[in-house]
């Protein structure tokens, strides 16, 4: 089963036995002030997971070669409930997505290095420095994170996306099918990386 809540309603909607009911009830107690959407992911082995993702803050990006781009920056937050340690990986490849808008399209994501904390939120690109120079030397490169979730504890972490030709993405999603994670930007599906319990 999933839930969905997005802030601009706050307000939960869920399907079972082929009805939607709502509330008003946020999923976790965290004010939702940058939160876009959260979901709360459940299996039948026992894993209860929470992801909230942010809203977008973004800016222009021009590569060493001249070449312009949008560049948005989320954070996401994903919220272990089980009583077992989870493990998170997710990475993304060097290659460019083609998008809808033209031929030469294309949006690429990557994970900054910075750690992201809830007392950057309302700073610019959410406290996500370096972001200049680490694009020019690794745009072309893939990038990878991997972190253990306590139980009853979260993970934070950046995602960036650079938007070439106009796409302009708004809404970036992290999505669970299973214990496959998927990258949802501008409506192209990204596979991104698996969670799982720590063995």
């Amino acid at each position: 089963m999933r839930l969905l809540i997005t802030s601009a309603l706050m307000t939960i909607c869920f399907t079972a036995i082929g009805q939607t009911f709502s509330t008003k009830k946020p999923l976790t107690f965290y004010p939702g002030t940058y939160i876009d959407t959260e979901y709360r992911y459940t299996d039948s082995t026992g894993l209860v997971v929470i992801i909230q993702n942010s809203l977008r803050k973004g800016g222009k990006y021009t590569d060493p070669a001249g070449k312009d781009f949008f560049s948005a920056i989320y954070w996401y937050r994903v919220i272990n409930e089980t009583a077992t340690p989870l493990e998170l990986t997710i990475n993304f490849p060097a290659d460019s997505f083609a998008t809808f808008r033209s031929p030469d399209s294309y949006l690429k994501v990557f994970l900054p290095l910075d750690t992201m904390t809830m007392g950057k939120e309302g700073l610019y690109a959410y406290g996500a420095t370096g972001l200049k120079s680490f694009l020019d030397t690794g745009l072309n490169k893939p990038t990878l994170l991997q972190r253990t979730i306590n139980p009853k504890e979260a993970c934070l972490f950046y995602i960036g996306v650079l938007d070439y030709k106009g796409f302009n993405i708004a809404r970036a999603e992290l999505v669970l099918k299973g214990r496959d994670v998927f990258y949802n930007v501008g409506g192209i599906e990204i596979p991104c990386g698996q969670i799982g319990f720590k063995k």
